[in-house]
């Protein structure tokens, strides 16, 4: 039996389906991961089939997660079924689009599907850790000390010095990890919840106008402002500065924050660079190193946002230094690969 015949027989099976019911499987385009994702589709009904690979943890926390989430009133798709052994998850089909499919939608439809993301974002905030089953619900390390370095390192590597090719001298490596560690211990120093940490357009589906969200098994325990940054400072996504801000200021209202309003802009620029750290670390490894180049494309919007999260948190000054060289390298490399008689450049 081959892998696509496999995967239909475990879908017929978990929807009990009659041997005479004509059933087909389509795939879905490469997302970046190490998931691959199917459209079962039988009797003008369908389903979502996901096979994945243990060797990544996470991934096997996917199922167990989306159950306590349903049980809590988070919108997230209904598990169907979950084989551990097989690393299969068959699972509700909300349709095709995402906010990212609505990004050049109008902004008062936006307005309003994003004010619905938020708030159920803020249902998942909310949840009480002392709720929080972890002795069936397994999630992966909680943001500290630890990985924080770990995104801003992966940032300096994949992105800083392999994507823009700029190298950090000992002393200014040195002064620049004193200012970075310093922001992992105030986004650290806030009250913990439970965070998405991928929360950006392209995992929220919008399903009869209604905000679902996905691919949230490296949910942890965390800053709920990196949720906001993912969101908020989405690179796949293009903000005029009035929108963001007033879905901030919704954010700040939905919160009953004890910080005050400036007080949680900081925060939220603050965590808003952390995040883009990680995301443009992402984009430059997936981009060069597993040569799914498409992830490049988003590099300038992504070093174009890090660049205002960092001047806006007004704590970052090398960070946005940085930023400025990073952003010279690459358009030093794209000038070069125009006037080459061949080449790539981005």
């Amino acid at each position: 039996m081959n892998p696509q015949d496999d995967l239909i027989s475990f879908a017929r099976e978990s929807l009990q389906l009659s041997p005479l019911d004509h059933a087909e499987l389509v795939a879905f385009s490469d997302r970046g991961s190490d998931r691959s994702y199917f459209r079962f589709i039988w009797a003008n009904r369908s389903a979502i089939l996901v096979q994945y690979e243990s060797s990544r943890i996470e991934n096997s926390y996917f199922a167990d997660i989306a159950a306590f989430l349903f049980e809590n009133g988070i919108p997230v798709p209904r598990i169907i079924r979950h084989d551990a052994t097989t690393g299969r998850i068959l699972l509700e089909d909300l349709g095709n689009t995402d906010l990212w499919a609505l990004r050049n939608a109008p902004w008062e439809r936006r307005r309003l599907l994003y004010r619905k993301t938020l708030a159920a974002v803020k249902n998942l905030h909310a949840i009480p850790a002392a709720r929080f089953p972890s002795g069936r619900v397994r999630l992966m390390e909680p943001f500290g000390p630890d990985l924080y370095r770990w995104e801003r390192n992966y940032f300096a590597e994949n992105f800083v010095t392999a994507a823009c090719g700029v190298k950090l001298g000992a002393d200014r490596a040195k002064t620049l990890e004193m200012e970075l560690s310093g922001l992992a211990e105030r986004i650290a120093s806030g009250k913990p919840c439970l965070v998405h940490r991928d929360l950006q357009s392209q995992n929220v589906m919008i399903y009869r106008d209604e905000p679902f969200l996905i691919d949230f098994q490296g949910m942890r325990f965390g800053s709920p402002f990196y949720d906001l940054g993912s969101l908020l400072c989405d690179p796949y996504v293009v903000y005029a500065d009035v929108e963001r801000m007033e879905l901030l200021s919704y954010c700040h209202e939905l919160s009953n924050s004890e910080l005050d309003w400036g007080d949680f802009q900081s925060a939220f620029w603050e965590a808003s660079a952390q995040r883009l750290m990680q995301a443009l670390g992402a984009y430059g490894f997936l981009g060069l190193s597993r040569g799914l180049i498409t992830y490049l494309d988003h590099v300038p919007a992504g070093l174009r946002n890090l660049r205002v999260a960092a001047e806006n948190a007004g704590t970052l000054p090398l960070l946005c230094s940085l930023c400025d060289e990073c952003e010279r390298a690459l358009g030093a490399q794209s000038s070069a690969a125009k006037h080459a008689p061949s080449g790539t450049g981005f």
